[in-house]
C-alpha cells in the first residue's frame, strides 16, 4: 500500500521561514531510515503557496488564481509517499518523524489508490495503458 503524508503548512512555512539546522539534520536523519527500510518512494518540502497558483475547473473554463491562499491550515507545506503493509504502519512511520516545524504543526495520512481499487470501473484496455504509463516512468 502507499500512502502519502502531507505536512500542513503554518504561518512560518507560509513566510518561506526556513528551517534550522538542527531540524534539517533530524529530517535527513528520519529520511535516511526511510530509505534504508525500503519504504520512502519520494519526499519533498514546497515553496509557500504566495509561489503557487491555483487552476479552478469549470466545464470547459479555467481559471488561474494567483498565489499566497488564506487558509494556511488547508495548504500543503511538503509531503513523503512511502509504500508499507498498512495504516498502521504508516502511523508508526511518521509519530517518529520530527516535529516539522518550531510550534504546533500536522501531518495527514491518505491512502493512494490502485489500480484494482477502481474494479469494474477500470477497463482493461485502460488498465493496461495505465501499467504501460508507469513502466515509462
Amino acid at each position: 500500500m502507499r500512502f502519502m503524508m502531507i505536512v500542513k503548512a503554518t504561518t512560518d512555512s507560509e513566510a518561506g521561514k526556513m528551517p534550522s539546522t538542527e531540524l534539517m539534520q533530524a529530517m535527513g536523519k528520519f529520511n535516511q531510515e526511510l530509505v534504508n527500510a525500503g519504504v520512502l518512494l519520494a519526499g519533498e518540502g514546497l515553496h509557500p503557496s504566495s509561489k503557487g497558483a491555483r487552476i479552478r475547473y469549470e466545464g470547459a473554463a479555467r481559471t488561474v488564481t494567483e498565489g499566497p491562499f488564506a487558509e494556511t491550515r488547508e495548504l500543503v507545506a511538503g509531503f513523503w509517499l512511502i509504500q508499507v503493509q498498512s495504516k498502521e504502519e504508516a502511523i508508526e512511520w511518521m509519530k517518529r518523524c520530527p516535529n516539522p516545524f518550531d510550534g504546533p504543526s500536522e501531518i495527514e495520512i491518505r491512502q493512494v489508490y490502485e489500480m484494482s481499487d477502481f474494479g469494474d470501473a477500470l477497463p482493461p484496455e485502460l488498465a493496461a495503458q495505465e501499467e504501460s504509463l508507469r513502466a515509462r516512468m
